[in-house]
């Protein structure tokens, strides 16, 4: 019970702190979260096209994991879906309308990222390889359905 009321309270403090923010801070941490995730993809990228290094693997993975893990759908708060952050937004609007697609992309999106972390740390290049397509597919989906082209 203690440990339920820990955790509520957690999210609660969570969802406070998201709420106040800024629509421009939020826009900012979205972007630089994104930025790294693109990153350690093209970490990853290069080494399943080129000389395999798994501690390479192995430590862009766990970031795109994290990342995938932590909640960034607090960002999305509402103002959000226009104005600045580093940059101007590229998210479309039907990202905060269209919640069952979203959720069903993130789903897909957590369950890939973590499975790239575990086969990263089997040291296997081949399944990192195929692994790290099927990740890039979810990017995809989302940048297809949800940002705004440049």
């Amino acid at each position: 019970m203690k440990k339920l009321m820990l955790a509520l309270l957690g999210i609660t403090l969570a969802g406070g702190a998201a709420a106040q923010m800024k629509p421009e801070e939020a826009i900012k941490f979205r972007q630089s979260a994104y930025a790294t995730m693109a990153w350690n993809m093209q970490r990853i990228k290069a080494n399943v096209e080129g000389a395999y290094n798994q501690d390479e693997v192995i430590k862009a993975a766990n970031v795109i994991q994290s990342i995938a893990n932590s909640g960034m759908g607090a960002l999305y708060l509402p103002g959000t879906d226009k104005g600045k952050g580093w940059e101007k937004t590229r998210v479309k609007p039907a990202l905060f309308t269209d919640k069952e697609q979203v959720g069903k992309l993130a789903t897909n999106f957590n369950r890939e990222a973590n499975e790239m972390a575990k086969v990263a740390a089997t040291g296997d290049a081949a399944a990192a390889k195929i692994q790290f397509g099927k990740l890039g597919e979810t990017c995809k989906a989302c940048h297809d359905d949800f940002r705004i082209k440049e």
